[in-house]
């Protein structure tokens, strides 16, 4: 298991897509604000080394126990939303919106996916003010799955997909 900041200190792929403005803490007090929560303290850290983007190769995937439709032994992620309002790119602040098209439950702030799967901070536990655990919820198949019991954890477990061997695709949805 990598430790955080080592993962933080390489999380961040090569490109500019999906990248945010750099992260105030006006921005951050903005977000909370807008998204309802409290946003975990490890995720803020990151996206302070930049904010929103495409992920390493090194950290793309989180391991599974159980089969998903992504992957025998995965979840992608492949990026991660920003907080912002930048040339019409995703972010946190469209979790609302997000939410309510594609019927996930509430509350969550989605940090990664294409609409038929995210990857997503779960607040339903944990409340407003909580340390929410990670979840990955699949749409097109009603079914969710618990992944981290905290954003930090849930980073510290990040691996290449490529280390995985040949677990790759059950239902690759890349082409969606």
């Amino acid at each position: 298991m990598a430790r955080f900041d080592e993962v933080k200190a390489t999380f961040w792929g090569e490109g500019r897509y999906g990248v945010q403005p750099p992260l105030t803490d006006a921005v951050v007090q903005d977000a909370e604000c807008r998204l309802g929560v409290r946003l975990p303290a490890s995720l803020l850290e990151i996206l302070r080394v930049r904010n929103g983007g495409a992920v390493a190769e090194l950290w793309n995937a989180f391991p599974t126990d159980v089969p998903t439709s992504w992957s025998e032994n995965h979840v992608p992620l492949d990026d991660m939303m920003g907080i912002g309002c930048h040339n019409g790119q995703s972010s946190l602040l469209d979790t609302a919106c997000l939410v309510e098209e594609w019927g996930l439950p509430s509350p969550l702030v989605l940090l990664s996916g294409d609409g038929h799967c995210w990857i997503a901070l779960d607040y339903r536990v944990c409340g407003s003010g909580g340390e929410p655990s990670v979840t990955w919820f699949d749409v097109d198949d009603g079914t969710e799955l618990p992944l981290a019991p905290h954003f930090q954890a849930f980073v510290e477990r990040l691996v290449a997909a490529t280390s995985l061997g040949s677990g790759d695709s059950v239902g690759n949805r890349s082409a969606s």
